[in-house]
């Protein structure tokens, strides 16, 4: 795994100063919405200094432009779902993660993984948490209730992974016509069928994995392994990787033929995936957001694909409604990133940006050079909507609402190879045995054809 070199932004980039409070209620959960008990919640290492919340939940609206709004009422006794918890203000690695010495792990299986069920978390005292450390992630806000540990972990299934590992890959069940079709029927490609793929056609998934939600993970995540290994994207971007997952993905039979770079170490963080027979790697970069109260940052990589120069990029801007000033200057910046790169290279953004249309309106639109792909393509309305409560359950909020949320914007070269985008579909539509899917985001599989411009001079 390769840790990219990180670079502070200068400043330069016009934007509005975004207030800052010494304390922000429960940041994200107008996405990840579901009724909180406070005797339901997971433990943390960040609760010695909070204190029991009201019994509330957040109830997610959505407003005539699909923007989600946030009112609080009366949880009475509702059940807790660990898919609920607050992305800003929770350390993924101690919830998600939990160290089992008497465990070994299986090959492309994480040593940690989720060791309690959603609906088991008997009390645990503030003053039994232990205290964060700074690479443990976003702080905690100070008004979320206290965790708990568990006493005694729930009986194994029989046939699910150990407690404390991630699912080893195995052979999947799916229906016939999906982009998961049966690997013993259909064998994956290899490396050596990726070199008679035609060169001039570059292959780019983007996808929020949604890596803060241990539910059904031993579902999800070979789930996710399948969709890999058969599209086998020339360039993966990857949202809210945690670190069990990123060595997961290490230890995967898939990494023989993928490098991989993430954003960061801890926490939740982007990263990419690069297919070894067709990209080369040239360096690659992090720059973090100076005004980021979510720990948000911009992955960036220098590729060459076929002999063509390009410049790829993928990020998770700040999430909810209070966050879209915060959006917007990382928007801007991301815009910039890629106006200044050279002329000669292609630049491709893919991620979770969490964007409302009006504000991309607010901005002044797209800018000149810089194209929506999916406006590209015509706006197809099948690939609208990436963030979809009407569609997918995973998680399970009390009012539906459709958002396209995960966008990707190319600045084609003006010289040297001309990049076109050519198709556009969601992937991850198809329902597990669990009853739910791979994430709570659909996937973005887009094609580009690479054609060599002649030059006019």
């Amino acid at each position: 795994m390769i840790e990219p070199s990180i670079s502070e932004e200068n400043g330069t980039a016009k934007e509005t100063p975004v207030t800052k409070r010494k304390s922000r209620k429960m940041k994200e959960r107008n996405r990840k919405a579901k009724a909180i008990p406070v005797s339901q919640l997971p433990p943390t290492s960040h609760d010695s200094d909070t204190q029991a919340s009201p019994r509330h939940r957040t109830q997610a609206t959505q407003t005539d432009d699909e923007l989600l709004e946030k009112t609080t009422v009366s949880a009475g006794t509702q059940t807790r779902s660990l898919s609920a918890w607050n992305k800003s203000t929770q350390t993924p690695g101690t919830r998600f993660a939990r160290d089992l010495a008497s465990a070994s792990p299986a090959q492309g299986v994480p040593s940690q993984a989720p060791s309690q069920p959603p609906d088991q978390a008997p009390s645990q005292t503030p003053s039994q948490a232990p205290s964060q450390t700074p690479s443990q992630g976003p702080s905690q806000a100070p008004d979320q209730a206290p965790s708990q540990a568990p006493s005694q972990a729930p009986s194994q299934a029989p046939d699910q992974a150990p407690s404390g590992q991630l699912p080893q890959e195995e052979p999947p069940s799916c229906p016939s016509g999906s982009l998961e079709q049966p690997l013993e029927n259909h064998p994956p490609p290899s490396s050596k069928t990726d070199l008679k793929r035609d060169p001039n056609q570059l292959c780019v998934l983007c996808w929020n994995i949604d890596g803060l939600d241990p539910e059904d993970v031993q579902e999800r995540w070979p789930s996710f392994l399948r969709y890999l290994m058969r599209i086998r994207a020339d360039v993966v971007l990857l949202q809210e990787l945690i670190p069990p997952m990123a060595e997961g993905l290490e230890k995967s039979s898939i990494m023989k033929d993928y490098e991989l770079i993430v954003g960061n170490t801890s926490g939740y963080f982007t990263g990419m995936l690069l297919l070894r027979s067709r990209v080369k790697l040239l360096q690659s970069t992090v720059v973090n957001y100076p005004t980021t109260e979510m720990g948000r940052n911009l992955l960036m990589a220098q590729l060459s694909f076929s002999g063509h120069q390009l410049w790829v990029m993928t990020s998770h801007l700040e999430s909810c409604k209070d966050g879209s000033q915060e959006r917007m200057n990382q928007l801007r910046r991301v815009w910039k990133r890629m106006r200044e790169a050279p002329d000669d290279h292609t630049v491709i953004f893919g991620g979770d940006t969490n964007l409302r249309d009006r504000e991309v309106k607010w901005l002044g639109g797209v800018p000149e050079g810089i194209s929506d792909v999916w406006e590209l393509l015509g706006k197809p309305e099948d690939c609208r909507f990436t963030w979809d409560t009407v569609n997918n359950n995973n998680n399970d909020l009390p009012v539906r609402a459709r958002l396209r949320f995960d966008r990707v914007y190319v600045r084609p070269a003006k010289e040297g190879s001309k990049v076109t985008p050519v198709s556009m579909q969601l992937v991850g539509q198809d329902r597990l045995k669990c009853g739910r899917f791979t994430s709570d985001h659909w996937g973005i599989l887009c094609k580009f054809s690479i054609q060599l411009q002649l030059s006019t001079n």
